[in-house]
């Protein structure tokens, strides 16, 4: 599916690899690869060139590649066959890095110079690589705005959901076999509409066993081991207003409508109604005060909504890679307000950009057709940032030597002080970003919530200690 159109276009049968290799490159002078992974929300996306021209990134002589899988019901759909058993989109994704690492070499790459980079389902795919069975073959990782633990990835698999499918397209029948049979001969254009008409989701899932079919991931990654990044140099971060796309520019009946309790968190949290009011009145008071949910709490609506979707699962994760010694982490948050965002604040005749909203750091690494030609500025922020992607490519640090265009050093985590960097119209370091909101966070799952199987793998539940009063505590740190 075309990811800024929504048009359903495409072919099961994807597994493509675009690569791209500056001049540069020979068997005298083998360069870093740089492999994109796109993202989507595993149901749409694609790796053409209108969305990622890669002519910001090879000037700085690194490989680009980027890698075409599976999405949708053809990527993530979940059964309890070992024909299907889910998570094939991933296994796509391993098999293009495998190809690489035995064949880049031939186009003047270095083999042990592979970086993975994604963003959003891309940047999650990344994380859920190294949590899974899967041989290691890449040697650094990039992941903007993605996190296993996203609130956009936990979902349970609907284990019927074949049955579904070929049922909405007229073949009736309850029978496994015959149901992917039938969706097997299907034009894969009716059967990702059927999934769109029905509203399946697909998303990543954890793989029951079968003889002679290795899984991609047969155990709950939210309780999982620990992530393979021993000795990795690892850049990750978000953007400052994730979410920024879901609740601006909306008119006034649209608040009236919202309440706390999204999908996302009655999903994520096994509670009764009177619990989940509970969970929504702390949260409320936290965010709002005493306001009720208007157009005149947007911002901090946004930025609740981007805490618990994306930025607190991303800081968890953060910390996952410092216990398991990952040579060093890059944290960073994109900030910049500039020509390429994609969200404008209506303000009278005047649009002025609001945010620094979900993907918008992908056009200034990607030469995108469908945004304007950058600014002046713009330029300055995509020479920055494809400086900083690259030489963290190289040398797994983003800024080896500051330099003119670099006059920051950027300092990786460590557990006392948290550092990143704010990427704005200027640099500069900071420690620990969204402090308080975090905090509000951290004891909201340690003190009231804690995350257990005893429901499933994919469900956290309550604790016996309800904390009260933390929006008080933190308000007075």
């Amino acid at each position: 599916m075309y990811w800024w159109t929504g048009e359903i276009d495409g072919n099961p049968n994807c597994l493509q690899l675009n690569i791209f290799v500056p001049d540069t490159a020979n068997s005298n002078n083998r360069l870093p690869v740089m492999v994109w992974i796109y993202g989507g929300a595993f149901e749409r996306g694609e790796f053409s060139t209108k969305l990622y021209g890669p002519r910001y990134l090879i000037k700085h002589d690194v490989i680009i590649v980027t890698i075409n899988y599976r999405v949708g019901p053809y990527g993530f759909m979940c059964l309890d066959t070992p024909d299907i058993p889910g998570n094939q989109g991933l296994k796509d994704q391993h098999l293009g890095m495998q190809w690489i690492k035995d064949n880049i070499e031939a186009f003047g790459g270095d083999a042990n110079q592979i970086t993975l980079f994604g963003l959003s389902a891309g940047g999650h795919s990344i994380d859920l690589h190294l949590l899974s069975q899967k041989e290691v073959v890449y040697d650094k990782v990039i992941m903007q705005s993605g996190s296993s633990l996203a609130a956009t990835v936990l979902y349970e698999p609907d284990r019927s959901a074949h049955i579904k499918l070929a049922q909405h397209l007229g073949f009736q029948t309850t029978d496994t076999d015959e149901a992917i049979s039938f969706l097997a001969k299907s034009d894969s254009k009716l059967v990702v509409a059927a999934t769109r008409d029905l509203g399946i989701v697909f998303k990543p899932c954890i793989e029951n066993n079968f003889e002679g079919v290795q899984p991609f991931l047969n155990s709950s990654w939210i309780h999982a081991a620990t992530p393979k990044v021993r000795n990795m140099p690892v850049l990750t971060g978000y953007n400052e207003h994730e979410l920024a796309g879901t609740h601006f520019n909306k008119d006034v009946e649209y608040f009236k409508d919202l309440t706390i309790t999204s999908d996302y968190m009655k999903r994520l949290f096994y509670f009764n109604e009177e619990e989940l009011q509970e969970m929504s009145d702390s949260i409320a008071h936290f965010y709002f005060g005493d306001e009720p949910i208007s157009s005149d709490v947007k911002m901090p609506l946004i930025y609740l909504d981007s805490d618990f979707t994306y930025i607190h699962p991303i800081q968890r994760s953060i910390q996952k890679y410092i216990e398991a010694r990952a040579r060093n982490v890059y944290y960073y948050v994109f900030s910049y307000l500039g020509g390429r965002n994609s969200i404008l604040a209506n303000d009278g005749d005047e649009n002025t950009v609001c945010c620094a909203a979900h993907s918008d750091d992908a056009p200034y690494l990607f030469d995108m057709v469908n945004k304007p030609p950058p600014t002046a500025h713009d330029e300055v922020v995509i020479e920055r940032m494809t400086t900083m992607w690259t030489n963290f490519a190289k040398y797994g640090d983003p800024t080896p030597q500051t330099t003119e265009l670099l006059p920051v050093k950027w300092e990786p985590v460590t557990k006392e002080t948290y550092n990143y960097m704010n990427i704005g119209s200027e640099l500069s370091m900071g420690r620990r970003p969204a402090h308080d909101r975090m905090a509000f966070w951290d004891l909201f799952y340690k003190l009231k919530w804690k995350q257990t199987q005893n429901v499933n793998k994919y469900k956290i539940c309550t604790i016996l200690n309800y904390y009260k009063n933390v929006y008080m505590f933190l308000n007075k740190c």
